[in-house]
């Protein structure tokens, strides 16, 4: 998968990885995809990008993380 921008908060203390994320949807541009490592699920981000939305699929990774890929529809 190509991701114009990765980002990575495995390992950040809620409220961050969040903040991050918008920050960077923010600058998401159409047809452009952010992807995402971090480390539990973030249930709450789901709701908040079905309601901006955003697509998004999450995958779990065998290094012990999820990815999720989000896009603008």
């Amino acid at each position: 998968m190509n991701c114009e921008i990765m980002l990575d908060v495995r390992g950040l203390e809620p409220p961050e990885p969040m903040v991050k994320i918008m920050d960077a949807l923010d600058t998401l541009q159409p047809g452009e995809a952010l992807c995402v490592a971090i480390h539990r699920e973030p249930f709450p981000l789901y709701a908040m990008l079905d309601e901006q939305g955003y697509v998004h699929s999450t995958t779990w990774s065998e290094d012990g993380y999820y990815e999720i890929i989000i896009r603008l529809q």
